[in-house]
C-alpha cells in the first residue's frame, strides 16, 4: 500500500492526457521552460549588474585620485 508502481503512474499519466490533451501539456511544459530560462537569466543580469557597479565604483575612485591628491601610504611610529 506504500508506494505506486510503474502502472500507477500509467494510468495517471493517460488520464491527465485525458483531461488535459497533449497540446495543452506541451503548451505548460513549454511556459515553464520559457519561465525557467527567464528566472535564469534574471538572475545572471543581477549579478552582472553588480560587477558593472562596482567597477564604476573603484573607476571613480581611481579617477577622483589621479585628478588632484597625492596617494601616499600613511604609517604609525612607535617609540621604544
Amino acid at each position: 500500500m506504500g508506494g505506486l508502481s510503474i502502472w500507477h503512474w500509467v494510468i495517471v499519466l493517460v488520464v491527465v492526457m485525458l483531461i488535459f490533451g497533449t497540446k495543452k501539456i506541451s503548451n505548460m511544459g513549454s511556459d515553464l521552460g520559457k519561465a525557467v530560462k527567464g528566472f535564469k537569466d534574471g538572475v545572471k543580469g543581477d549579478e552582472e549588474r553588480a560587477a558593472e557597479a562596482e567597477a564604476a565604483r573603484v573607476q571613480a575612485t581611481q579617477q577622483v585620485a589621479d585628478k588632484s591628491t597625492i596617494d601616499v601610504e600613511a604609517r604609525d611610529k612607535t617609540r621604544l
